[in-house]
């Protein structure tokens, strides 16, 4: 039977850890409600197959200090279900100080409680925090705070936070073999340039015979790899420079930006990607109960391709007008057709704030099976090349080599 870790709260504010052996989650909850415990965190135990990928206990970027975005979604997580079993805010802020695992985190947590225990609203204390609470998330806490319905927000908020989170590391996790491959062959093409090849073309050199052209090319590489390094490195350096520092002014990121979304594979990732981004925050904070104009003016803040987000700029506009939404959109052309024509729907049976989340689950799947894919075809492209590279020295030191029968002995 899997086993399970949680982490719970008595009336009194106590907190209480264990373990605990049942066949589901929700089971695990249930005893816990039983024994007249209010649970904060229940996941499955390290090495239990029921709960791959759920050991959020513990995170190892936490041991550098850094407040992540996972510890940004344990929070709003913990403290919505210290509110909804009923505890006063303060004592639900003043029970994750101790459930925190984040030194840091545990620091801004402790000076969040200041504010409110001095006064001031939840989403107030939040403002002072704009690295780890973003605009967004304040406003939907203060729309949860107004309509006194906070308990369900950030449960909205926390569904939120973890599918944006699973994306993320679905993408990250999907692209770290490529890039161990580019990094293991591209050491390796430069070891044998800078060290392997030169050896033999001392050998080249003293039998003073005419070399293939294509030895000769490879010992020119190899030869400027060795003699000009630094200028190599630093020419890159600096290309990388300029090309960065373009790229932060407003001009040079639009224009990035649009390549990028022109692209014939990576264009239509991100425009996956973006749909399921603009979708999911969208349909959070209509149903949160922010107003339309509102929340398209703050989904315009967490929309990273700048293309995009002019054209929301004149979306916002035409609504502001009286348009509806999906006319706007489609015109401009920057969503896939499929996810404007699902808005018009939400749009045509009053189920907006549905639709919109229907189209960001639908468009995570598309982007999962899309970098699958993608991955799928960059690994033996990837390979084959390397291979070619590397078969291109092994063919040019074996032409040099063959070539040395013909020297006259």
């Amino acid at each position: 039977m899997p086993s399970f870790i949680y982490k719970a709260t008595d009336a009194g504010g106590k907190v209480v850890s264990g373990t605990m052996e049942a066949p589901l989650e929700k089971d695990v909850v249930a005893r816990l409600h039983g024994m007249n415990l209010i649970p904060i965190r229940v996941a499955a135990s390290k090495g239990s197959a029921a709960g791959f990928g759920l050991n959020r206990s513990i995170d190892v970027l936490s041991l550098f200090k850094r407040v992540t975005s996972r510890d940004v979604m344990y929070f709003t997580q913990d403290l919505c279900a210290l509110l909804d079993a009923g505890l006063p805010m303060d004592k639900a802020l003043n029970i994750l100080i101790h459930v925190s695992e984040n030194d840091r985190f545990r620091q801004i947590v402790t000076q969040i409680l200041r504010y409110v225990e001095s006064g001031n609203s939840l989403s107030d204390a939040l403002t002072e925090y704009p690295k780890h609470f973003s605009t967004l998330y304040v406003n939907m806490v203060r729309a949860g705070e107004t309509g006194g319905v906070l308990p369900s927000v950030l449960e909205r908020l926390g569904v939120f936070l973890e599918n944006s989170q699973d994306l993320k590391d679905y993408i990250t996790s999907a692209m770290v073999y490529p890039m161990f491959l580019v990094l293991v062959g591209g050491l390796s093409i430069i070891v044998m340039l800078t060290f392997v090849i030169p050896k033999f073309s001392i050998i080249f050199a003293d039998m003073g015979q005419a070399m293939p052209a294509s030895t000769q090319i490879l010992l020119a590489i190899s030869n400027g790899m060795r003699d000009y390094w630094w200028l190599i490195i630093g020419v890159i350096a600096a290309i990388s420079f300029i090309i960065r520092q373009y790229i932060r002014t407003p001009a040079g990121r639009l224009r990035a930006d649009r390549l990028k979304f022109r692209a014939p594979v990576v264009g239509r990732l991100i425009k996956s990607v973006e749909a399921a981004r603009f979708s999911r925050t969208l349909g959070t904070l209509i149903r949160s109960g922010v107003p339309i104009l509102q929340a398209l003016t703050l989904v315009r803040e967490i929309i990273t391709n700048q293309e995009i987000s002019a054209s929301l700029k004149t979306v916002n506009d035409r609504v502001k007008e009286g348009d509806t939404l999906s006319f706007p959109l489609d015109q401009a052309g920057v969503f896939p057709p499929l996810a404007v024509q699902m808005i018009a729907v939400g749009e045509e049976t009053g189920r907006l704030d549905d639709m919109l989340l229907k189209v960001a689950d639908n468009y995570d799947k598309s982007v999962r099976n899309m970098i699958k894919r993608f991955v799928n075809l960059l690994e033996p492209a990837m390979i084959l090349a390397m291979g070619l590279m590397v078969g291109f020295i092994v063919i040019s030191m074996l032409m040099a080599v063959f070539s040395m029968n013909e020297v006259p002995f």
